[in-house]
């Protein structure tokens, strides 16, 4: 679907937000994950493959805001992402194991997941029999 104007700047902003956050997963970075209150992983490669997973989101939303088109499923996918994340940093500081400050690290997550919801919400959905129809089939 194609996107609007403030959503391909929520895609950008989320994409700039996810690329410099996978540099806070990468395993040397200790300072930067002790400043936004996550733990220490247990060993390097559990790090990695997350950093790569933020990256890959990252530019995947980079890829969708210079498009101006996402897929309502890759958009689904991003909000759940968003919010299971910000839902992770607040039950693990709410049973004591972070900081507080690693939910409000994690508070853009949260604006990007809602707003993700709120486009989906908003986006007439395509009947699956249009693209055919206008491909004249």
């Amino acid at each position: 679907m194609t996107l609007s104007i403030f959503m391909r700047g929520a895609m950008f902003a989320t994409a700039g937000m996810n690329i410099l956050g996978a540099a806070a997963f990468v395993p040397s970075a200790r300072a930067l994950r002790a400043i936004a209150g996550m733990p220490e992983g247990d060993h390097p490669l559990y790090l990695a493959t997350v950093s790569m997973f933020v990256l890959i989101f990252g530019l995947a939303y980079l890829w969708a805001a210079v498009a101006g088109r996402a897929e309502r499923l890759f958009v689904a996918v991003a909000a759940a992402g968003k919010l299971s994340f910000f839902a992770l940093l607040v039950w693990f500081w709410a049973i004591g194991a972070l900081p507080i400050r690693a939910p409000l690290a994690g508070t853009g997550d949260l604006i990007f997941g809602v707003l993700f919801l709120r486009w989906l919400y908003r986006a007439q959905a395509v009947p699956a029999s249009a693209p055919a129809a206008r491909a004249g089939g």
